[in-house]
């Protein structure tokens, strides 16, 4: 990735191999705080029947914020964007969103 982060800037090596990482949204951003914060994320529910994979959990780590040029929210009141690595691990198709649970 070479779009510099609200967290790292230009440091590509804050970006996990896995492509498992996410943007904050403005309720886990914390002024910054969030920055290399990790959560177990899943699908919970999402308008399109079956999107969610069952019992599907990943690890992501915050790079960004989710106001930025390459890291906008679908919508307001987004908690994380995830990468559509992470997305497509834990969903099916293409919703343009879906719920998560997520735990630091």
């Amino acid at each position: 990735m070479n779009a510099a982060t609200s967290c790292y800037g230009n440091d590509a090596s804050q970006f996990p191999s896995s492509n498992l990482f996410a943007a904050a949204g403005e309720g886990i951003w914390d002024n910054g705080a969030a920055c290399g914060r990790q959560y177990k994320v899943r699908c919970i529910s999402a308008t399109v029947p079956r999107t969610c994979i069952p019992n599907k959990t990943i690890q992501i780590r915050i790079v960004d914020r989710a106001l930025t040029s390459a890291s906008k929210p679908t919508r307001g009141g987004t908690t994380m964007v995830l990468t559509t690595t992470a997305f497509e691990t834990i969903a099916n198709g293409s919703p343009a969103s879906i719920n998560i649970e997520f735990q630091e």
